[in-house]
């Protein structure tokens, strides 16, 4: 977990990702650094996310993202 907030901290150094629960619905996160993010995500936790999977229940806490991160580990 404290990888993913190394890299969301990287994309958006002002956002709080340890509280934050509305990144996508709250517009914390643009639709340029969710790229980044994926690209990023895929790389560091060697994951492919499929485009089915990028919705905002998915991407608007950090506690979305690493379960999602965990979920295809797992699959793999």
């Amino acid at each position: 977990m404290e990888e993913l907030y190394e890299i969301l901290e990287e994309l958006q150094p002002e956002v709080d990702f340890k509280t934050a629960t509305n990144l996508i619905d709250g517009h914390l996160l643009t639709s340029l650094s969710i790229i980044s993010l994926i690209a990023e995500l895929e790389d560091a936790f060697d994951i492919t996310i499929p485009a089915v999977e990028i919705v905002p229940a998915n991407f608007n806490s950090a506690d979305a993202i690493w379960t999602l991160v965990q979920r295809l580990q797992e699959e793999d």
